[in-house]
């Protein structure tokens, strides 16, 4: 697929855009996001709205793009099919709850505060990305040993 100069130069201002949100309402800092999480401590809402003000305007931009034959950069949505839960969900969930809860930490604003260079979130990006590492190689592992020919009767192998 080629990718346009307007494409490239739209994906940049949306990343942009939240880029700033992120460092305007403060999901930045890890410890909002870790007083968001201590419910029965020093309890901080303010993660709250932001995910309210978020959710909902993905709620009204939703409804309005999805009523277009194709957004503006593809012939076609590509929206997820797949609604149920396994495992690897669970697993991965799990996984990010507890990174987000030690470090304070989400994948977005881990990246926007790399401008900062502070050692914990360079060392949370690169456990990040080590862990994004480990995942795509386990899971072509997984994918090859399931495509591999099963055992026949004839060779007994």
């Amino acid at each position: 697929m080629k990718v346009s100069h307007a494409h490239s130069l739209s994906a940049f201002a949306a990343g942009l855009l939240f880029g700033v949100g992120l460092v305007v309402s403060g999901m930045t800092q890890p410890q909002k996001v870790l007083g968001f999480l201590d419910v029965f401590g020093r309890f901080d809402p303010s993660l709250l709205f932001v995910m309210g003000g978020a959710v909902g305007v993905h709620a009204l931009a939703y409804r309005v793009i999805t009523r277009r034959n194709a957004p503006l950069f593809a012939s076609g949505f590509s929206l997820p099919t797949r609604r149920d839960v396994d495992a690897r969900l669970l697993l991965g969930a799990a996984i990010f709850g507890v990174g987000w809860g030690l470090s304070g930490y989400c994948p977005g604003p881990s990246i926007v505060s790399l401008a900062a260079g502070a050692t914990p979130v360079v060392a949370f990006v690169l456990a990040m990305l080590t862990g994004m590492l480990i995942t795509a190689k386990l899971e072509g592992a997984w994918a090859r040993r399931q495509h591999a020919a099963p055992p026949t009767a004839a060779t007994g192998t």
